[in-house]
């Protein structure tokens, strides 16, 4: 790992919030070729992805009020040209603060605040999607209401109850009759109330628990890409063969033209950039968009070993250049898995 005082090497690229995102490390490393550096910041000292980043940075946590300024003296200090965000929380922040980003030189991968926040309040998310003909889960925020679907026969329990503005998963029970679904609209709300998402739920005060329909079919994955001017380029489509804590952990890439379509829809009503993560459900009527969220995800890991390169087509948009269209292509069929392994932290002391 490089020492933080070296020279600074235009076209690094920044990942935040990098957690154990260790496989962004390697694949940014990899497009980079050597014509810059990967540099991986996080609250944690610990956090996995620093230990192999060429550069690694302790920064203040997402809600610290110094966060943004931190990260445009990072951007400054080390010649940062592509910042990839990771994290859910921090992409509003980011999207607002885009232009300080910009004019120090570093170009965000993050989308409007709107296409941020229509992705981040999953009530509008459901909201905005119906509105534009796309199939989405029933969703509900009053508990009044879902009993109601409930006692018409339009909701069955199974149901799925989240927090509105969720992330990793946080919080989600899925009770099985009426008792069992009031006790878990108040655990989650209590939840929600004590965790890192209480923030953004205080925007709209006893409406941040969702109760939604357990959807039933197979479950897909998808890499909606657009470029940095918000174009779709290309869709990846993934089979989800198995799921753990909130992820994707097995999955097959597949050709399939219907989901490929779905997702340029999605990214021409979106307006997205860069990747946009989407969780599909093909039920017998068809397919029905569970989630969305504008960032690499948990699934991308699946496309890039079947062939894509989305690290290098993002360099290549940043320099102005045509990626190579075989960093847009995936091989279908191509089954692969998540398993954990050890990194060991550098003896080289972290920079706070």
């Amino acid at each position: 790992m490089a020492s933080a005082s070296s020279p600074a090497v235009p076209g690094n690229v920044l990942l935040t919030c990098a957690g154990r995102r260790n496989y962004l490390v390697r694949y940014f490393r990899e497009a980079l070729a050597g014509r810059g550096l990967v540099i991986a910041a996080d609250a944690s000292e610990n956090a996995a992805a620093l230990f192999e980043a060429d550069r690694a940075l302790v920064v203040p946590p997402v809600g610290h009020p110094d966060y943004i300024d931190v990260l445009v003296h990072v951007c400054v200090r080390h010649g940062v040209r592509l910042l990839v965000p990771l994290n859910d929380l921090e992409l509003p922040l980011l999207s607002r603060e885009r232009g300080r980003l910009l004019g120090v030189g570093a170009i965000p991968v993050v989308s409007a605040p709107d296409a941020v926040d229509l992705c981040f309040d999953k009530r509008r998310t459901a909201e905005h999607l119906a509105a534009n003909g796309i199939a989405t889960a029933l969703t509900f925020v009053a508990l009044g209401d879902a009993g109601a679907a409930i006692e018409r026969g339009e909701l069955r329990f199974p149901v799925v109850v989240k927090p509105r503005w969720g992330t990793a998963s946080l919080g989600i029970e899925f009770p099985h009759d009426r008792r069992e679904l009031e006790l878990a609209y108040e655990l989650v709300g209590r939840r929600v109330e004590r965790s890192i998402i209480a923030g953004a739920s205080a925007s709209d005060p006893g409406c941040s628990v969702l109760v939604q329909e357990c959807l039933q079919g197979q479950e897909y994955g998808l890499d909606v890409v657009n470029d940095l001017l918000g174009r779709h380029v290309v869709t990846f489509v993934k089979w989800k063969h198995a799921m753990r804590a909130g992820e994707t952990d097995r999955a097959e890439t597949v050709d399939h033209p219907e989901l490929r379509a779905l997702g340029e829809r999605i990214a021409a009503l979106v307006g997205h950039i860069g990747n946009l993560d989407c969780d599909v459900f093909m039920t017998s009527a068809g397919p029905v968009v569970l989630e969305m969220n504008p960032r690499f995800g948990g699934g991308y890991p699946f496309s890039h070993v079947a062939g894509a390169n989305l690290p290098a087509a993002l360099l290549a948009w940043a320099r102005g250049e045509e990626p190579d269209p075989a960093w847009l292509r995936v091989q279908p069929g191509i089954i692969s898995a998540k398993c954990d392994r050890l990194v060991v932290k550098p003896t080289l002391r972290i920079p706070r």
